[in-house]
């Protein structure tokens, strides 16, 4: 369960917002020398404004392909390049394009719901197959796993709200 709420922190991590967020780059692989290597090791990332992220690359001959990946990646934004570092500019999403993120986001969250079940459902299995428990401990522990789901879905239910509110704030 704690995979989840860690695998949904990270997945809206990536969900653009209209404000700079450097975990957008962490899938972004970069042909370095001939390894896909990530930018956060090619480069230092920073955010100077709210809507605007800087990669200062340490090895200089590297922005060309740095900025190459950027533009294939499916980001949707246009990275500028001065020679020394490249900006990412975070235009401000329409309305129509802030519900439909909203929409990605209840959807990682309804995904991530579904594997806390999982979880309780193996859960489950595991006391039922336990021979060593009489059923009124394999009832109060299976109480014990549904509080705990509850308690999860709910940790989902919260990161929703607040990551809802962020994506449709303007």
């Amino acid at each position: 369960m704690d995979k989840s709420i860690d695998s949904l922190k990270y997945n809206f991590g990536r969900v653009r917002t209209g404000r700079a967020n450097p975990h957008i780059l962490d899938a972004i692989k970069v042909d370095y020398y001939g390894v896909p290597t990530p930018i956060t090791q090619l480069a230092g990332v920073k955010v100077p404004e709210a809507s605007m992220l800087v990669i200062e690359p340490w090895d200089k001959s590297s922005l060309r392909n740095i900025e190459k990946a950027i533009r294939m990646s499916d980001l949707g934004i246009t990275p500028s390049n001065d020679g020394h570092s490249i900006r990412l500019p975070f235009p401000q999403p329409t309305e129509e394009r802030r519900r439909e993120l909203a929409r990605d986001c209840k959807q990682l969250a309804e995904e991530a719901r579904i594997s806390i079940r999982n979880a309780r459902k193996d859960a489950n299995r595991a006391i039922d197959r336990d021979e060593e428990l009489s059923e009124d401990m394999q009832a109060a522990e299976k109480k014990r796993v549904q509080k705990l789901t509850d308690e999860y879905v709910g940790m989902v239910d919260d990161l929703l709200k607040q990551k809802t509110a962020e994506v449709m704030e303007i």
